[in-house]
């Protein structure tokens, strides 16, 4: 129930939101595309060469969560995690 006396300061904190990694991204939209039965390489490739965010499903906020970074950086740690694992 509220406080309805007016004469104090209410408190209110709003929960901080995880700080998801690139990596960590992946790692979750990936899981989800698999879960709904897609391709997850084919569905990443086609949401970052065209920027439609239908190429991601919405199951466990994937499309939600693959928003939150940049296309070129999708790119950028996709080729430094083949090289660093490939060619190294």
């Amino acid at each position: 129930m509220a406080n309805n006396n007016l004469q104090f300061t209410q408190h209110y904190s709003i929960p901080k939101e995880e700080l998801l990694t690139t990596e960590k991204i992946f790692a979750r939209v990936y899981a989800a595309l698999a879960e709904k039965g897609y391709d997850p390489v084919n569905q990443i490739v086609g949401y970052i060469m065209s920027g439609d965010p239908t190429y991601i499903t919405s199951h466990n906020n994937a499309r939600g969560i693959i928003a939150k970074v940049e296309r070129d950086e999708l790119i950028e740690e996709a080729v430094r995690f083949y090289i660093d694992n490939k060619l190294k």
